[in-house]
């Protein structure tokens, strides 16, 4: 059964020193130890419906092609050619015909790896065209979210993911479909984007729309500890929704019903997702690090497929309310890294409604200082 509580501080409590947001050198960790070891959310499996259909997921320098193959399975390439390394592919999404060819010197690959043509190899001494597949990355697929890791033995995805498997099955996630994806690119360090989403503490000063429809102490967590942070928030207006006008005509999706109308579910997804679970839709951040100083982010509203086929469906409410909230939050959140950076910056006490970020650090530290 789970228990949703107000996650509270145990003991005293800082905001981490200003290397972990401004440092190279633990920037540089960062790559290796979390973003070069945990699984990362790279997109949909719904943008890839068909076989050679295929989007670019890249990550502080890596590039991976992920395409559904002949056989409908999902795989993850690195975009590099076997023969001379080069970045084979380009454009961040598109469709293959049947085969996946470098620009350089038209090495041929399938869309499952495997080498089918090298011009003029033939008679190179000792090559054998079997032995020169695309290098692949571990790939997983969880509620329609396709995850991938750039570790070669990473912990296994059902075992790093106990804790979610099956938690929001009520919202059929899977089954839902996007109805629109927006960009964002922030001049500032990617935790402070997750840390930012897992407390309303600032939500009366910074998104008074937001608090207009959900009280900012109403939190409750049932995810208090790790890698995965969270719960629920109530609705002021049984039966709102979190939209411009705080309210909606479309049904609820899956089979969410009863206290759950009136709850909006908030989880981080340790280290690059945000999961925002409505009575009505879902909405996922995918966070992607640019530099020590720079994250992009990628937002999705997922709905109903049979609520989108509707004549009147207008997923702009719902948009519009979280395209307005997220630059309030992109603006302090940069706020915050200039702040940081100055040498007048010491690590400030977190309050009483900042639990979830204490556990948050914990979690951080106990995967960089490892």
């Amino acid at each position: 059964m789970r228990v949703f509580k107000r996650v509270e501080l145990h003991g005293p409590a800082r905001t981490l020193p200003a290397k972990y947001y401004t440092s190279e050198a633990v920037f540089e960790k960062e790559r290796t130890r979390i973003f070069g070891q945990e699984w990362l959310y790279a997109g949909r499996l719904e943008s890839i419906p068909k076989p050679g259909d295929y989007f670019l997921a890249n990550v502080l320098g890596e590039s991976l092609i992920v395409v559904r193959g002949a056989d409908d399975d999902v795989r993850a390439l690195y975009n590099v050619c076997r023969h001379r390394g080069t970045r084979m592919c380009e454009e961040p999404s598109g469709k293959f015909s049947g085969a996946i060819q470098c620009p350089y010197h038209a090495w041929t690959y399938g869309l499952d790896g495997r080498l089918m043509a090298a011009r003029n190899m033939q008679s190179t001494p000792g090559f054998d065209k079997d032995e020169w597949p695309l290098a692949q990355a571990p790939v997983a697929q969880w509620e329609g979210f396709i995850f991938v890791s750039f570790a070669d033995k990473p912990e296994p995805f059902a075992k790093a993911f106990a804790p979610l498997i099956g938690r929001f099955a009520k919202w059929h996630i899977g089954e839902l479909r996007a109805a629109q994806r927006m960009t964002y690119e922030l001049n500032c360090n990617w935790k402070l984007v997750a840390q930012n989403y897992s407390e309303c503490y600032h939500c009366p000063v910074i998104h008074p729309q937001l608090d207009k429809l959900s009280p900012w102490d109403s939190g409750r967590n049932d995810l208090g500890e790790g890698a995965f942070l969270g719960g629920f928030m109530t609705l002021r207006s049984p039966g709102g929704s979190m939209t411009l006008s705080g309210h909606t005509t479309r049904p609820p999706v899956g089979d969410v019903g009863g206290e759950e109308l009136d709850r909006i579910y908030y989880y981080s997804i340790f280290p690059s997702m945000l999961l925002s679970l409505h009575p009505d839709y879902v909405m996922a951040h995918r966070l992607v690090p640019l530099a020590v100083d720079r994250v992009h982010v990628e937002c999705e509203w997922l709905f109903d497929p049979k609520t989108m086929d509707r004549p009147d469906f207008d997923p702009s409410d719902a948009i519009g309310f979280w395209d307005m909230t997220n630059r309030q939050d992109w603006k302090v959140c940069e706020l915050s890294h200039a702040g940081i950076a100055s040498r007048a910056y010491v690590p400030g006490p977190y309050s009483s409604n900042e639990g979830i970020l204490q556990a948050f650090d914990e979690h951080y530290l106990s995967v960089i200082e490892s």
